[in-house]
């Protein structure tokens, strides 16, 4: 396994590096948010209108003060500041009930719009051709639905969307600070221009900052995920150190960029709280003056020092929600675009089911994954109900994709290629890859019990077909020895059973859903001998009443099949029988020369020692 550079890379050519932040506010963007969050709009509202109550709550108290102060202490009024006291009290008790409502509120109502939206993501990427997966990495998928979703997520938490009502609360506190006392509110506020030029500082180095550490921390769980798949070849090749010191680099670029993070915060929440001193001095020095001059009451000076504590609050906490925001937007955008990826393959308004008994035919294919490299060059040939067919020919002449445009994985570029005599792409999907059972030389197992890797959960396929498909195919053997039998838990990819074990469960889990078309593409290459004679006395006798199509590198399983055809350069050169394409001499007869002239000379040798 090798290290990835060094060298940083650019977007372009780099799959690990995150995009640059965008604005803060995307109101297209937002819209479609919108449409998640509508189903429960009443909540949201509700939770909106929590927010001007618990700022009109908290904006109060000071003036509250005033009014004790002014107007009952001066004068020794007990019963007045009781009343005071009593409504400083509600105030604070609504405004801690009005604060926790419109959490849970919002949060309820996050939760579950992100959890439509991640049914969405996951629905739409399972109606995805397979020519999307070949070009998006797993990894980029799954931080689609898991990490920019939980970006999302933390727009709600942090606060993201209550900026306009700081923002509100921000000119309130103006607006009481000037009608109160004029004079003394724009001494206050002489040091918001600094103010502003420090905090749009820090959000400028913020936003960069937090860019680099989604980038590095992409980069880390993209070599953590490599290095724990491949952790068996890093042991094999003794590459631990190797592999430790690159984990550690790119953990400490990650820290690093934590660590500016918080250098910033610092910084920042120092610069705020300066600022907010200075303001505080300013009032005592101009306000204490205004009090010993007699025209200014003592209960005014401490509402200007109330007010002016809060005014600092959302401006301290505005850079962290603006990155968040800005966050959010970015992950926004990235999601949306997958959901609006176009669905190239998918069943027709009137999908076509066709009870036939299992006929395949290519007519004039043309296919090519590359527009100018094709790889199937007018492929035409038909396939009879019950007919056994393999397709054999060097790596990368095309037999693979003769399978994957057989069950519309992909569509062809020209030409047709029928089933039952109507052309795939107006059969219903879901029926045409029924009528298909394919197992394929990399076995996928999930999680769960053997039974369930069988049926695939499917409600048509019983246990009682699943234990049937196993015993024809010789799997049952293997499975009532172990202790849980058809209940033993599968653990992820089936890695607690051998790779022959897989692939006879590959070959029960296709038969138990009684296809009458069904591929093997290098099915056998995987299972030991014994195994692989098993199975082909099991694949003789259920090939009877079912179309054959065998993908095979190893001429021995292929060579009691009815036809063979020759596949070179995305074209059929040969068709016959074994024997026969044996008696031609041709690229058959090379192929074949080839694959056992090494057991041949060993034979002989063997022989010739013997004797």
């Amino acid at each position: 396994m090798s290290d990835r550079p060094r060298k940083t890379a650019g977007a372009a050519d780099d799959p690990y590096r995150e995009a640059d932040l965008g604005r803060a506010y995307d109101g297209r963007l937002m819209r479609r948010l919108w449409g998640y969050i509508r189903p429960f709009r009443s909540t949201f509202i509700a939770s909106l209108l929590c927010l001007p109550v618990t700022a009109g709550l908290s904006l109060l108290q000071p003036y509250l003060l005033k009014v004790a102060i002014d107007e009952y202490v001066s004068v020794a009024d007990t019963r007045g500041l009781l009343v005071i006291a009593v409504l400083y009290a509600i105030s604070m008790i609504g405004e801690f009930t009005f604060l926790y409502l419109q959490y849970y509120l919002t949060m309820s109502v996050a939760q579950r719009s992100l959890a439509a939206l991640r049914v969405d993501l996951v629905s739409h990427l399972q109606k995805l051709p397979a020519r999307f997966f070949d070009r998006n990495p797993v990894g980029r998928l799954v931080t689609r639905l898991t990490t920019d979703v939980d970006v999302i997520n933390e727009m709600f938490a942090a606060g993201g969307l209550t900026m306009l009502m700081d923002a509100v609360t921000l000119i309130g506190i103006i607006t009481i600070l000037l009608v109160i006392d004029w004079r003394l509110a724009l001494v206050t506020l002489t040091v918001t221009p600094v103010l502003a030029i420090a905090v749009n500082f820090f959000r400028i180095h913020a936003r960069n900052n937090y860019r680099r550490i989604r980038d590095r921390l992409a980069r880390l769980n993209a070599y953590l995920q490599e290095a724990i798949a491949g952790v068996s070849v890093i042991q094999l090749f003794a590459r631990e150190e190797q592999s430790f010191a690159r984990f550690r680099e790119l953990n400490d670029h990650h820290r690093a960029a934590h660590h500016s993070a918080n250098i910033y915060e610092a910084a920042l929440f120092s610069v705020v709280e300066a600022i907010s001193s200075i303001s505080l001095a300013l009032i005592l020095w101009y306000g204490g003056g205004q009090i010993i001059a007699g025209t200014l009451a003592f209960g005014t000076l401490v509402a200007f020092i109330e007010y002016s504590q809060r005014f600092f609050i959302p401006v301290r906490d505005f850079s962290s929600k603006y990155a968040v925001m800005q966050s959010a937007m970015s992950a926004a955008e990235r999601v949306f675009e997958l959901l609006d990826r176009s669905v190239d393959i998918e069943s027709p308004p009137a999908g076509k089911v066709v009870d036939g008994r299992g006929s395949v035919e290519f007519d004039g294919v043309w296919f090519a994954y590359n527009r100018d490299q094709p790889v199937l060059r007018d492929v035409s040939f038909k396939v009879e109900p019950g007919e056994k067919v393999a397709l054999v020919g060097h790596t990368g002449s095309g037999k693979t994709t003769v399978i994957k445009l057989l069950n519309r994985s992909y569509d062809v570029d020209r030409g047709r290629v029928l089933v039952d005599g109507v052309d795939v792409r107006d059969w219903d999907l879901a029926a045409l890859r029924r009528r298909i059972g394919v197992v394929l030389q990399d076995v996928f197992l999930f999680s769960g019990t053997i039974l369930d890797n069988l049926t695939l959960g499917r409600d048509d396929v019983g246990r009682d077909a699943a234990i049937a498909a196993a015993e024809a195919v010789h799997a049952d053997v293997f499975v009532k020895r172990l202790p849980g039998g058809y209940d033993e838990l599968v653990r992820e990819r089936g890695n607690n059973l051998s790779v022959g074990q897989r692939q006879l469960l590959s070959f029960a889990r296709a038969l138990a859903y009684d296809p009458r078309i069904l591929v093997l593409d290098e099915a056998t290459s995987s299972v030991d001998m014994e195994s692989e004679l098993l199975i082909q006395d099991a694949v003789e006798r259920l090939m009877a009443e079912r179309t054959a199509l065998v993908v095979a590198h190893r001429l021995s399983t292929i060579e009691r099949a009815d036809r063979i055809l020759v596949m070179h350069g995305g074209e059929i050169r040969e068709s016959g029988p074994h024997a026969e394409l044996l008696a031609k001499e041709g690229l058959y007869y090379r192929l074949y020369r080839l694959q056992f002239a090494g057991t041949q000379g060993a034979r002989e040798t063997t022989a010739a020692g013997a004797e």
